[in-house]
């Protein structure tokens, strides 16, 4: 009999590398770390970053960061895992979060809040094994 997924040791592996990918994006958006955060990315990946903001493959993902980190220092100041699904070599984490953004030139910061839904597939080129392939955000309403 096949262990639940929520208690499958491999599972349980997988999930714990999906957390410490998120640990090093994190930190690379804090410290607006490019290279980092271009490699934790698939070249196909496709980003939903707002309903009329869409990113179609890692170089246009990174290109319109680039743009964001040359305005803004970012922070993330919570983020929530609310589930990781495993399956093979693809993982679902849905999580909700919150971003403190600075502008460089002055002026007052602003918090960004919302939940990701973040597909990940397991990808050699990337230095924790794991790619971003889809992600979707959903801002807060309240």
């Amino acid at each position: 009999m096949a262990l639940p997924l929520a208690v499958h040791p491999q599972n349980e592996n997988s999930k714990n590398e999906i957390l410490k990918n998120g640990e090093i994006i994190r930190k690379a958006f804090s410290d607006g770390d490019i290279e980092i955060i271009r490699s934790l990315h698939h070249p196909d990946v496709i980003k939903a970053l707002g309903y009329n903001d869409l990113k179609i493959g890692r170089d246009e993902v990174i290109s319109g960061l680039e743009e964001t980190l040359r305005n803004f220092d970012l922070e993330f100041l919570t983020n929530d895992v609310e589930s990781i699904l495993v399956k093979d070599n693809i993982a679902i984490e849905q999580t909700k979060f919150s971003i403190k953004g600075t502008p460089k030139s002055g002026g007052e910061p602003f918090i960004f809040m919302g939940r990701t839904m973040v597909t990940y597939i397991r990808y050699d080129k990337s230095p924790t094994g794991w790619a971003t392939i889809r992600e979707i955000i959903q801002p807060a309403t309240n």
